[in-house]
């Protein structure tokens, strides 16, 4: 009897499988970094190859390391970095270019110049989104436009285009399969998340041809299934969400008012919002959280570009720390009396400020300043930019939120000092589930629950385990001070000039 979930957690840096048996828990996992290419200033790109090799490669790892064979495995669920936008020819599955990564902001000038034209309003509207280089819609006209012969391949049908989901669907199932959900859909400018269907005014403004796009399904779904000599058996493949939406679905975030942060190479805040759909009045984004059962629930959402990226700046840029776990340590030694400020603009600024072209700074250097400060600095500076998240939600919906729990997850949670401090900075409790790989928890769920093997959303809310609560602790005055002096970091680094 097959009883268990493979999830594919697609990620920024690496590519992870995790197998979990019918009681929610972890038997075996494998994970893969891959090459991060950065062409120039501003552009972050992957290599489709290496990333779909990852995959395969994980997945069997973990397969073999749990001891069974792919005929016990019920559903996979696939969860993905978002926005990541890839361009293939249709006959031979080979990529035009390299992956233009959700952080790239290369079209930074042609959103300038879309807002020039007027068309923000209409973009806003349809898709909750802003004119923004994040999003997938705006990469796509980059490639049609830079890749020699590109654009008239597309209009004459030859190319197709997904999400880092669609492309390893597509892989998975040979071919067969060019689907994708409806939380990934509506990330790319393209996608109306009112009428939950491609938008043909909005594929005008972009210039990108309607035979490109996947067709778009549930987060819960029969999606296809593998080619049998992938992993020695075809495996239905059942549930798809983006990153965030699946992490909000592994924290049981499943009614209105309930708020989620992760924490992984950024840091995403997805405060559900119900049925009735939330168009943000101050800059945050108006999401699908998921869509089942044909039912679209919606979210609020804070995407902060820089969270753990920051602590890997640490590492690999500038040598500072040999692993990222020492940041903690470092933290809780630093000169308690240096207010270190970094403000990690490093792909420009997300929510709520939205300033692509504003880079990172450091204020309040001294010549004590070394590593153990600056790792303090970057810690806290992802509990900054939450803060600005959670005052924007509190300021836009209208509905019963305060914010008074937080379920956290992702790689940088596992800091207990970092959670104490994003207490303190909140005001409020931040819980740490006993399951800290949600996103991949998410997907799975999508997978257990469609081919019935897992509870639905009551059963599995119950399932939901708190590992520990981190209560605030610093004095109010103490706070406000702190925060303030943060907003001024981000007036000053919003308002640097370039030396002429």
């Amino acid at each position: 009897m097959r009883s268990y979930i493979l999830a594919i957690d697609q990620g920024t840096t690496s590519s992870r499988a995790i197998v979990f048996d019918d009681n929610f828990s972890i038997v075996a996992s494998d994970q893969t970094e891959f090459t991060q290419h950065f062409p120039a200033s501003g552009m972050v790109e992957h290599d489709v190859e290496e990333i779909w090799q990852s995959v395969v490669g994980t997945c069997k790892n973990a397969i073999s390391k749990a001891g069974i064979s792919a005929n016990s495995i019920a559903g996979i669920g696939i969860t993905n970095q978002r926005e990541t936008t890839v361009v293939w020819e249709k006959a031979t599955g080979k990529p035009i270019n390299r992956a233009i990564v959700w952080q790239d902001r290369r079209t930074a000038s042609y959103c300038n110049s879309l807002k020039d034209s007027g068309v923000e309003e209409t973009v806003k509207q349809k898709t909750g989104l802003l004119l923004d280089p994040y999003f997938s819609g705006t990469k796509i006209n980059w490639m049609l436009d830079h890749v020699d012969d590109a654009r008239s391949k597309a209009e004459n049908g030859e190319l197709l285009f997904g999400t880092i989901d669609t492309y390893l669907l597509w892989r998975l199932t040979g071919g067969q399969s060019h689907k994708t959900d409806a939380t990934n859909a509506s990330r790319t400018l393209l996608f109306n998340t009112q009428t939950n269907e491609w938008d043909d005014e909005l594929l005008s403004i972009f210039e990108i041809p309607k035979t490109m796009l996947p067709e778009v399904e549930d987060c819960a779904a029969d999606f296809g299934h593998t080619v049998t000599d992938l992993f020695g058996a075809s495996i239905p493949i059942l549930g798809i969400a983006g990153d965030q939406h699946a992490a909000s679905l592994g924290q049981a975030c499943f009614s209105p008012g309930m708020v989620k942060s992760t924490y992984g190479t950024g840091c995403f805040v997805m405060l559900n919002t119900g049925e009735e759909r939330t168009v943000s009045n101050n800059r945050l984004l108006s999401t699908i959280a998921y869509r089942l059962n044909g039912k679209t629930t919606y979210a609020l959402e804070g995407s902060i570009f820089i969270a753990g990226a920051a602590v890997q700046w640490l590492r690999d840029g500038l040598n500072l720390i040999d692993d990222a776990s020492q940041t903690g340590s470092f933290a809780a030694e630093a000169d308690q009396s240096q207010d270190v400020i970094l403000v990690p603009a490093f792909a420009g600024l997300g929510a709520p400020y939205w300033e692509p072209e504003a880079r990172g700074a450091i204020f309040g250097l001294t010549r004590n300043t070394g590593p153990k400060e600056l790792s303090k600095a970057a810690l806290e500076a992802v509990c900054f930019q939450t803060r600005d998240l959670i005052e924007a939600m509190r300021d836009n919906w209208q509905g019963d939120f305060d914010a008074t729990v937080l379920r956290v997850d992702g790689g940088m949670v596992a800091s207990d000092w970092t959670m104490q401090f994003l207490a303190d900075m909140l005001a409020a409790p931040i819980d740490r589930p006993s399951v800290l790989e949600t996103t991949a928890l998410g997907a799975a769920w999508l997978a257990g629950m469609r081919s019935g093997t897992w509870p639905d959303m009551e059963g599995f809310s119950k399932a939901w385990q708190l590992q520990q609560r981190f209560e605030p602790r610093l004095e109010e005055t103490e706070r406000k001070r702190r925060y303030k002096s943060w907003k001024q970091a981000v007036v000053n680094t919003i308002n640097q000039k370039p030396a002429s």
